[in-house]
């Protein structure tokens, strides 16, 4: 068995900045990528748009057709890797092959949470939303069986996505969520409840306070739900959306050093020499805004840098990873929303408050800062001035100069000083 010198475990974001990374050193030397899904690598937030009819299977795809012969990857679709053995460097798969590496990427991404004490939840009707095949699923599903009412279990990104889904195909739909509002993880409250009011100005049922107890069937198929405060849902379709985990399934037993995630070092590299790790699966060290330390923070972009960063390590260019910051943004049935860093700190903290809202506009403004700077953002409604934050956020710049302009409707690059504007525009032509 001869060793790769670059094998790829996953094929999603962090896959992909992975190739692109060691390609950016190393153009000759092969790489092979292992994924248990069967498809060339695609974008998993469009998931939800795909069930929702937004869009088509061609644009679900992340890179070109020709991405993996481009870049010289041999890609080895529909088999699954099981284990690790760091002392032979070798992975091995369910079909009884074995892979050599000089150096190794895990990329294996997150699994949904099924609830395993749930009676029923294995019912035929009950999906999760995080891939392709789930979306194809559930599209079968409604069709196959004229499915009209579902639930919607977890009020999280993922719950709301299913939610928007849902109605977009014509559902009649409730939500669930054990916490006492939706978004709890990634809102403050008065965030949280224009969230929730838009979603019931059309139409859905948000139940908080409670989840599902036991799945109903009739027929041997998905009827309702019973819920934990004794009332029930009917339903012919749920989503189960509580929540991810880094899928550590691979490292079990390789002595690879775990926590909530595979714990990585700024250049991405696991306990094991040569093993490196990086996106959803990844706990990797996070952005001093958020108060550092090490962090699985599962979206896209930190997860296609982390892929770079590593692969660039991999292939012998020192390269340092700067940190994750948590970013979300996401269309509340037409309401937008975007989300960065520390957005609901502890009452009574040293955190200071900088907020504005317009209930019936619908429209919301946040900002936490800490010592002279800004540590976190909510926008809902009006997002136009985003970016503009959370490059003071990343860059953490000190706003002591235009602390009361933050929340002005005219706020905006102007408003900065003519130093830091220099440090985020240039280019010819642009006077700053």
């Amino acid at each position: 068995m001869s060793a790769a010198p670059y094998l790829i475990v996953g094929n999603s974001a962090a896959a992909v900045g992975c190739i692109e990374g060691i390609r950016s050193v190393d153009r000759e030397r092969p790489v092979i990528l292992l994924s248990r899904e069967p498809y060339r690598v695609y974008s998993r937030p469009l998931v939800s748009y795909l069930l929702a009819g937004k869009i088509t299977d061609e644009r679900m795809f992340y890179r070109p057709p020709d991405f993996y012969e481009r870049n010289g990857v041999e890609a080895i679709l529909g088999v699954t890797a099981v284990s690790i053995v760091p002392s032979r460097k070798v992975v091995e798969t369910a079909d009884g092959r074995a892979f050599g590496f000089e150096k190794l990427l895990i990329a294996t991404g997150g699994r949904p949470v099924i609830p395993g004490d749930v009676p029923g939840i294995d019912a035929p009707g009950v999906f999760t939303l995080t891939s392709w095949d789930d979306a194809r699923a559930i599209k079968a599903h409604i069709a196959g069986n004229g499915a009209r009412e579902a639930l919607v279990v977890g009020g999280g990104l993922i719950g709301l996505k299913a939610v928007e889904a849902l109605v977009a195909v014509g559902m009649k739909v409730t939500m669930v969520e054990l916490s006492d509002r939706i978004l709890s993880a990634t809102f403050d409250r008065a965030a949280s409840d224009l969230a929730r009011e838009t979603l019931e100005r059309a139409g859905v049922a948000v139940r908080c306070g409670t989840t599902v107890a036991r799945m109903e069937k009739r027929g041997g198929m998905l009827a309702g739900a019973e819920l934990r405060d004794g009332s029930s849902v009917p339903c012919s379709l749920a989503i189960i959306a509580i929540g991810v985990l880094p899928d550590l399934s691979l490292v079990e037993g390789s002595g690879i050093r775990t926590d909530r995630g595979i714990l990585v070092d700024d250049t991405l590299r696991t306990s094991a020499p040569d093993i490196y790790a990086a996106g959803d699966v990844a706990q990797a060290p996070a952005a001093e805004a958020i108060g550092g330390g090490r962090k699985c923070i599962p979206i896209l972009p930190n997860a296609y840098r982390q892929g770079f960063v590593a692969g660039q390590n991999m292939a012998g260019r020192k390269r340092t990873y700067r940190g994750a910051m948590p970013m979300n943004a996401v269309d509340v049935l037409g309401l937008p929303t975007i989300s960065v860093g520390l957005t609901d700190p502890p009452e009574g903290s040293e955190y200071e408050i900088l907020s504005a809202l317009d209930r019936e506009a619908p429209w919301y403004k946040k900002l936490v800062l800490k010592g002279g700077r800004i540590v976190g953002a909510v926008f809902a409604g009006r997002i136009d001035r985003a970016g503009i934050i959370t490059g003071l956020i990343r860059d953490r710049a000190d706003i002591s100069g235009f602390r009361d302009l933050l929340l002005s409707g005219d706020f905006g690059l102007i408003s900065l000083p003519a130093e830091y504007r220099k440090h985020i525009v240039s280019g010819a032509g642009i006077e700053v």
